[in-house]
C-alpha cells in the first residue's frame, strides 16, 4: 500500500477535511468565541500589570486596590471560560468527524474488489481503521484548534509586548526567525519517521492476527518461541522508530527555550538600564516581561506542534489512500429476479499474477438440476465460483445468465440469488438464529424449516435452542456442526442458485447421507453447482463437468464419466478408498 501513498502537504490536508467541516459550522463557531475569549483573556493578563504595579505599589492608589483585584478575577474568568468551550466543543467535533472517517473507511474497504482482500494483510486494514485515524485526531481535535488558538494568544501578547515598547520589542523577537530553520529540517525527519512507523505498527497487528487466527498450529506444533522471536523483532523495530522520533521531537523545545532565553537575557539587560536611566516605568517593563514570557509559551507549543502534524499528516495520507480506492469491477444495470439457467462459453480468466486459471471453460445447467465440479486442486473449480459472484471478472467468453450476461446485472441483485457454502466456515458471535439470518430479515419459522433441512435443528436444541450464542468462530461447535448452520443460513436465503464448495467435507458419514439427501430434495427448486472432493456426494448429480488445468476435459453423469473419463474413473478409484481428490 505504501508503494502508491501520495505525499499531501497540510493544505491538501485540510481540503479533504472540509466536507466534515462543514457539518460543524455552528461548533466552529462556538469554538472561535472560545478561542477568542481565551485569548482575549491572557493578553488581558499580561496588560493588567502595568496598572497594579504602577496604580497600586508605586502611586499608592486606594481606588485601584478595590478595582483591580475584581479585574484580574474577571480577566481569568473570561479566560477560563473560553477555555472550556474551546476544548469542549473542539473535542466534540473531533470526536464525531472520526467516528464518520471510520464509517467511511470501512464502508469503502467493504465496497472494494475480493483481489483487494487478497493482496493485503487483515492486520493492516486494521491498522488503518484504528491506528491511523486514531492519529488523525491529533490534527481535528487537538493541533488545528490549538494552532489557531496559541497563534491568536501569541499575536494578542506581542501587541502588549509592542505596545509596551518597541524597541524592546524588536530585540525580544529578533532572535525567533533564526529558530525556523532547524525547526524546519526536523520536521522533514519526523515526516519520514512517522510513515515508517506507521508501516511498522500495521505489520506489528499483521503478525498478532496471524498469531491468534492460528493459535492451534502454533501450540500443536510448540511454535511459540519462533512466533515471539517474530513479534519481538516488529516491536522492537517499532520501538526504535518511536525513539527516533521521540529524540527529534525533544530537540524542538530545548532549540526554541535556548533562542528565548537569548532574547529575554538581551530584554532583561537593555530594559533594565532604561529603568534604572528613568526613561521607562517599572509597570510598563513588568507588562512588557510578563506578556513576553506569556508569548514564549504558545510559540514553544506552535514550534513543537509542528513536529506533531508531520506524524500526523503521515497517518492522513494512508487513511485518505484507502478513502480514494475504487472498486474495478463495474456495476450493471440490470435487476436479476431470477436464474433460471446457467452458462459458461469459452470463459478466460487470468489474475494478477499472470497465473490462467481457466481457460476456454464451457459447460451449462439450469434450474432443477444438480452440477457438480470435479477436478485437482488448482483446476479452477474455486475460480468458477469466484466468477459466478463476481469476486472477479473474466477477460474473454461469456458467462450467461437466462441469456444475459453476468455483467449485465447489479452486484446487489446477483448475489441475491446465490447461496454459497465453503469449506471455511463463518460464524459470528451472536445468536445461533442471527447467524442463519445473516443479511436477512429474521423469521423465527424460516430459520427452524432452515435448521431442520440442514439437520442441524436437534444439535441446535441441545445447545438451548436457536437463541443459543454462539463463540466467536463457533468454537463450541464440532466442525460438521459449523458446516451445517452454514449449510442452513444458505438455505434460508432461498435463492435460485446454490453452491456448495466442499460443504460436507466436515460431515460423519450418517450426517453427509442427510445432507446430500436435503440437496437432492431441493434442486426442484434451485439450480445447485457442487465442488466435491469426496464422489458419493455427487454420485445422483445430473451433470458433473470434470476440469483440469481451467478447461472442461469431460461432461456428463456418473455412469457416463466412469466409462468415458480415464481422470474421473481415477478419482472414483480413489474416492472408494477413503481418499479425497
Amino acid at each position: 500500500m505504501n508503494k502508491t501513498r501520495k505525499d499531501m502537504n497540510l493544505k491538501e490536508v485540510l481540503i479533504r477535511f472540509k466536507p466534515y467541516y462543514i457539518e460543524h459550522k455552528l461548533y466552529f463557531l462556538l469554538v472561535g468565541v472560545g478561542i477568542i475569549l481565551s485569548a482575549a483573556g491572557t493578553s488581558l493578563s499580561a496588560w493588567i500589570m502595568e496598572p497594579v504595579i504602577n496604580g497600586i505599589f508605586i502611586n499608592k492608589g486606594k481606588e485601584m486596590l478595590y478595582y483591580l483585584p475584581l479585574g484580574i478575577i474577571g480577566v481569568y474568568l473570561l479566560k477560563d471560560i473560553g477555555m472550556y468551550i474551546q476544548s469542549y466543543y473542539t473535542a466534540f467535533i473531533g470526536t464525531r468527524i472520526l467516528q464518520k472517517l471510520r464509517d467511511h473507511m470501512l464502508k469503502n474497504i467493504l465496497s472494494l474488489d475480493m483481489h483487494f482482500f487478497h493482496k493485503y494483510r487483515s492486520g493492516e486494514l486494521m491498522s488503518r481503521c484504528t491506528g491511523d485515524i486514531g492519529a488523525l485526531q491529533s490534527i481535528v481535535s487537538n493541533i488545528i484548534p490549538e494552532f489557531i488558538r496559541d497563534f491568536i494568544m501569541v499575536v494578542g501578547l506581542l501587541a502588549v509586548v509592542i505596545y509596551q515598547s518597541p524597541t524592546l520589542a524588536f530585540f525580544a523577537l529578533v532572535v525567533i526567525p533564526l529558530a525556523l530553520y532547524p525547526l524546519i529540517l526536523f520536521a522533514k525527519k519526523l515526516r519520514k519517521i512517522g510513515h515508517a512507523s506507521q508501516e511498522k505498527n500495521a505489520d506489528m497487528l499483521s503478525r498478532l492476527s496471524e498469531i491468534f487466527s492460528n493459535i492451534e498450529l502454533i501450540k500443536a506444533n510448540n511454535a511459540h518461541t519462533k512466533e515471539e522471536l517474530k513479534f519481538s523483532k516488529e516491536n522492537q523495530e517499532l520501538a526504535r522508530l518511536s525513539l527516533k522520533s521521540a529524540r527529534v521531537d525533544a530537540a524542538i523545545s530545548p532549540i526554541m527555550e535556548i533562542f528565548g532565553s537569548i532574547g529575554v537575557a538581551v530584554v532583561i539587560f537593555i530594559g533594565g538600564k532604561e529603568v534604572v536611566d528613568g526613561s521607562l516605568d517599572v509597570g510598563k517593563f513588568s507588562s512588557f516581561i510578563t506578556a513576553l514570557f506569556m508569548a514564549y509559551t504558545p510559540l514553544k507549543k506552535l514550534s513543537s506542534m509542528y513536529g506533531r502534524i508531520q506524524g500526523a499528516m503521515a497517518a492522513s495520507e494512508r487513511v485518505f489512500y484507502l478513502l480514494d480506492l475504487r472498486a474495478e469491477i463495474q456495476d450493471g444495470k440490470d435487476e436479476l429476479k431470477h436464474i433460471q439457467r446457467i452458462e459458461f462459453k469459452n470463459v478466460h480468466l487470468h489474475y494478477e499474477d499472470d497465473k490462467h486459471a481457466l481457460n476456454g471453460t464451457s459447460f451449462a445447467f439450469e434450474k432443477g438440476q444438480i452440477c457438480a465440479l470435479v477436478g485437482p486442486s488448482g483446476g479452477g473449480k474455486s475460480s468458477i465460483i469466484n466468477l459466478l459472484l463476481r469476486f472477479y471478472d473474466k477477460q474473454k467468453g461469456e458467462i450467461l445468465l437466462n441469456e444475459k450476461d453476468i455483467t449485465n446485472y447489479t452486484l446487489k441483485s446477483l448475489r441475491l440469488r446465490i447461496a454459497l457454502v465453503t469449506q471455511n466456515i463463518y460464524l459470528f458471535n451472536d445468536t445461533i438464529a442471527e447467524n442463519v439470518a445473516y443479511s436477512e430479515e429474521f423469521d423465527e419459522a424460516r430459520v427452524i424449516q432452515a435448521l431442520k433441512e440442514a439437520s442441524a435443528y436437534d444439535f441446535v436444541q441441545d445447545l438451548g435452542g436457536i437463541n443459543a450464542v454462539l463463540q466467536e468462530h463457533g468454537k463450541n461447535l464440532s466442525g460438521g456442526q459449523k458446516q451445517r448452520i452454514a449449510i442452513a443460513r444458505a438455505l434460508y436465503k432461498n435463492p435460485d442458485l446454490l453452491i456448495f464448495d466442499e460443504a460436507t467435507s466436515a460431515l460423519d458419514n450418517e450426517s453427509e447421507k442427510a445432507i446430500v439427501a436435503s440437496i437432492e430434495k431441493l434442486k426442484k427448486d434451485h439450480a445447485i453447482l457442487i465442488i466435491a472432493h469426496r464422489l458419493s456426494t455427487i454420485e445422483n448429480a445430473d451433470t458433473i463437468v470434470v476440469v483440469e488445468k481451467g478447461k472442461v476435459i469431460a461432461t456428463g453423469n456418473d455412469a457416463y464419466l466412469l466409462e468415458h473419463c480415464s481422470l474421473y474413473k481415477k478419482f472414483k478409484e480413489k474416492s472408494a478408498q477413503g481418499e479425497e481428490i
